[in-house]
């Protein structure tokens, strides 16, 4: 009972603290709004999907020991974050150079006008998570701080499991919402400038990796 105690109260601990961190405004939430508005619900589900399976990315590292490499090899770390801000960084100035939708097809409703494929949609939201270096600190200091060393790896990975479908649940409500008719009836044929305002708040957050 004492050893089901301790699992259940490493459970909730991780579960509130992933509830604040995946609550909280950032790549993957931009990119998830900006898919479900431009492109409709499909490619927002389907983008959420890649960003819970990206949490796969980091729970596999974390648990393998190579999370343990990144932390003492600052480097490393310095390279990975890198990388994630030139992907920011194109996705960003792709979505900068946004076209307004011509006369003739702005009378219809922009969920016709805009497509993206499904493989695309799930690329982009896997590779957004699984290379943000503010979710590689997160699992980082999870499995070091609240996971005891002498939890059994099959818990472990309970956990993952867990913090995967959470992420992807989330992400996939949050399209449901953003992605329904009156969000994309509003934004309608100023569809072009939302895409700037996003590519925008994406390329500022990664010149915030850059210097922080």
């Amino acid at each position: 009972m004492d050893v089901f105690n301790l699992y259940w109260v490493e459970f909730l601990t991780i579960a509130v603290a992933h509830l604040v961190a995946v609550a909280s405004p950032g790549p993957d939430f931009a990119i998830v709004l900006k898919n479900s508005v431009s492109f409709g619900r499909r490619a927002g589900i389907i983008t959420s999907i890649g960003v819970g399976l990206g949490i796969l990315l980091h729970v596999a590292y974390s648990l393998a020991g190579i999370g343990l490499l990144i932390k003492t090899t600052p480097w490393l770390f310095t390279v990975f974050s890198y990388a994630a801000a030139a992907y920011l960084i194109w996705i960003g100035i792709n979505a900068l150079r946004s076209a307004p939708a011509a006369p003739s097809e702005t009378e219809a409703p922009v969920a016709s006008q805009l497509t993206i494929s499904d493989k695309k949609a799930f690329w982009t939201g896997f590779l957004t998570n699984g290379l943000n270096p503010k979710a590689t600190l997160f699992f980082l200091s999870l499995f070091a701080v609240i996971v005891s060393v002498d939890t059994p790896m099959t818990i472990k990975a309970v956990y993952g499991v867990y913090l995967t479908i959470a992420t992807g649940v989330w992400f996939c409500f949050l399209s449901y919402v953003l992605s329904s008719r009156k969000v994309r009836d509003f934004i309608g044929s100023n569809s072009h400038w939302f895409d700037r305002v996003m590519g925008a708040i994406l390329i500022a957050l990664a010149i915030k990796l850059l210097t922080s």
